[in-house]
């Protein structure tokens, strides 16, 4: 879908380029001119005869031979015939539609829009845009924007459906000094997305591809491709950060089970981000303090230094380390105190190590020399060093840089005077380095970074578990009657309370004298305890009685389920189809507080068995699974494969729509599905 003639064309005509550097045309031809594009450059502006010292043809039927990519900035409605001459007579492949007035307008848009797709799919061809900022690569910067950042082969790759928010990180990410090999704007993405330009990044990586990948994404066209392609570049050793924007539960659809009230949009994307693993974030400076994370490496373990000569952001540093999972620890080792003897009277080589305001590049070398040889153990080191204004640190960040360089362990840049040094800080970025400004938010971007690349990839494919026999469930539409829901779950081998729907109370009086203490379930309305149909520790003749008729009173009462009463702590697990991502299995605590406090995790089917111990660790109920005080806690292995068997289930019956298995009671020995309902859509 990506051509060639996209990436690196020969020549470039920019339709609508004018000599007014604040038009979008003007200022793409002098980005082209500026940033060293090497190819010829065409102009068509029907008003003009020569634009920045380049000839002017007045319409695109009049250049001169064929023409590689073609880069749109007209009114919407001439875009369609200016696309189908350069397809027709000119062999062009490639375009970038800067134009808006397209799907971004409605549905008159967004059919002419639909016919320039397909009139350059017709020749081959590729689009990126309409309502775009465009693309900046190696080979040409074709923006009608500013900045346009210095391009380094081992800078990061950004993806971006909104072009002001691309313009915007990458502003930031230049304050840092964090640099990019490319940038993509996909607009309206009529035919070219952020899943086709991953798509093309992964197919297209060598190992001297960059290794950071950066994602603004608004919409998810089609998350089986994302997932594909981020897993398949976390295989290769690449990082993928991402902003999913427009996700809030604000967009979630009302539904009619407990699964299905918990599962939105954005758990959705949560889970598909983690079964892909991506690392989400919030906002741009989260996503470029995160890539800049991840251009030094993260350390191996979590023990971390901190050299500052500055106490409080130290201090803030270590909080939010400290909080957020890693360790500032208290460093003992005999070589440090020798160092000790070397620093500023007043310092301090706990951890903190403090070589106050006036500490020098000379003392630096030294501290950093004495960590990197082996101090207990440390993992990473963060330094903060900006100025107080005494004197310039020139040779503090050439000391920093040259440790940066050459240290086994990942050394952090932290400089936080953007006014006092800015000219320092300019020269280190000089070198190749980015630098963190806040210690706060770098703490952040370096603990999220760490936990989310340490999680368990799930398996992306699964081999089913045989079953008894083949069912079919495509001649129902809507709730399975409750005695196919019971039939299905013995057929994949569910821990199903054993139970027997009765009409006659005779009848089930003469089944439950076998089994008392038993539960009795009104069968017909949909939530049972909304509307009293529910009898728990019903252990004589009297109250069955007396319970079967008020069950069979209630509106919609078809029957009475009769179960035998378990005991155990009450878990729940179920299933919500998303459209586009797949089934979504959601699980934790259960019982009817289950939409209150919503402690349960969400996973994309097929999942694998210890990546859902590994979820199951991080629900907040987690110690009473483990047991507590006293208290035994529940097999949690057998909780794991309820999920597996579940798992199993949708992934054999697709149009399973939503799923509760709730209440499910589980103690140290055994775990029983106590209630079920299950939802098709053929």
């Amino acid at each position: 879908m990506i051509h060639q003639k996209l990436i690196n064309p020969a020549n470039i005509v920019v339709v609508g380029g004018s000599d007014n550097p604040d038009s979008p045309g003007g200022k793409i031809l002098e980005n082209l001119q500026n940033h060293s594009y090497k190819g010829e450059i065409y102009v068509v502006n029907p008003k003009k005869k020569r634009i920045k010292n380049l000839p002017v043809y007045n319409n695109v039927s009049e250049l001169p031979g064929n023409v590689d990519l073609a880069i749109i900035a007209i009114a919407a409605k001439y875009v369609e015939e200016t696309v189908k001459i350069l397809t027709e007579q000119k062999n062009t492949k490639a375009f970038i539609i800067i134009s808006a007035g397209f799907s971004d307008t409605g549905d008159k848009g967004r059919q002419l829009e639909k016919r320039i797709v397909a009139q350059i799919e017709k020749h081959g061809g590729s689009l990126l845009g309409p309502n775009n900022i465009g693309l900046i690569n190696r080979y040409y910067a074709g923006v009608f924007t500013t900045p346009v950042p210095d391009l380094s082969p081992d800078g990061v790759d950004m993806i971006s459906g909104s072009g002001a928010t691309a313009v915007f990180i990458m502003e930031a990410a230049m304050t840092i000094g964090l640099r990019f090999n490319s940038v993509w704007s996909v607009g309206n993405s009529a035919q070219i997305g952020v899943e086709e330009v991953l798509a093309y990044l992964d197919e297209q990586h060598r190992p001297d591809s960059p290794k950071i990948k950066l994602l603004y994404i608004e919409s998810i066209r089609n998350p089986k491709k994302l997932l594909k392609h981020a897993r398949s570049l976390r295989d290769k050793g690449c990082y993928i950060v991402a902003i999913k924007a427009g996700s809030s539960s604000a967009g979630s659809r009302a539904a009619s089970s407990h699964t299905g009230a918990l599962a939105n949009p954005d758990s959705a994307v949560n889970a598909l981000f983690e079964k892909a693993g991506i690392i989400r974030v919030n906002g741009r400076l989260e996503m470029i303090y995160t890539a800049a994370v991840l251009y030094y490496a993260l350390p191996g373990g979590k023990n971390m230094a901190i050299v500052t000569h500055a106490g409080g952001p130290a201090v803030m540093l270590t909080d939010v380390l400290e909080k957020n999972g890693l360790k500032v620890p208290e460093l003992k080792d005999v070589k440090l105190q020798t160092l000790k003897e070397r620093l500023f009277p007043g310092s301090s080589v706990a951890n903190p190590i403090d070589f106050l305001a006036t500490g020098t590049a000379s003392q630096l070398d030294d501290i950093l020399n004495t960590l990197i040889s082996g101090v207990d153990s440390i993992d990473g080191i963060a330094v903060i060093f900006g100025s107080p204004g005494l004197f310039r640190v020139y040779e503090v960040y050439d000391v920093l840089a040259k440790h940066i360089r050459n240290s086994k362990l990942p050394v952090f840049p932290i400089l936080p005077s953007v006014v006092n040094v800015a000219d320092e800080i300019t020269h280190f970025h000089g070198k190749g380095f980015p630098g963190f400004t806040d210690e706060v938010l770098f703490g952040q971007a370096l603990t999220n970074a760490y936990r989310q690349t340490r999680l368990p990839l799930p398996a992306l494919q699964s081999q089913p578990e045989p079953v008894r026999q083949s069912l079919s469930l495509k001649n129902f539409k809507g709730y399975l009657p409750n005695r196919k829901v019971y039939e299905l779950l013995k057929n994949y081998d569910f821990p199903v309370v054993q139970q027997q729907i009765f009409k006659d109370v005779l009848q089930a009086l003469t089944y439950a004298q076998k089994h008392f203490p038993v539960v009795m379930k009104v069968v017909g309305p949909l939530h049972k305890s909304d509307v009293g149909g529910v009898k728990l520790n019903i252990d004589n003749e009297e109250d069955f009685k007396n319970a079967f008729k008020a069950l069979m009173k209630i509106d919609q009462a078809k029957g009475v389920m009769i179960q035998e009463q378990k005991q155990g702590l009450e878990l729940f697990a179920g299933v919500k189809k998303e459209p586009g991502f797949g089934h979504l299995i959601l699980f934790g605590a259960g019982g009817i507080y289950v939409e209150v406090f919503k402690d349960f995790k969400t996973v994309i089917a097929p999942v694998d068995k210890s990546y859902i111990l590994t979820k199951i660790k991080t629900l907040q109920i987690y110690p009473l699974l483990k047991g507590i005080r006293g208290n035994q806690g529940i097999d949690i292995d057998a909780f794991a494969g309820l999920i597996l068997k579940i798992s199993n289930l949708v992934s054999r019956h697709p149009e399973i729509s939503e799923m509760d298995l709730n209440p499910v009671l589980a103690d140290e020995k055994e775990l029983y599905i106590v209630d079920a309902r299950i939802r098709i859509e053929s």
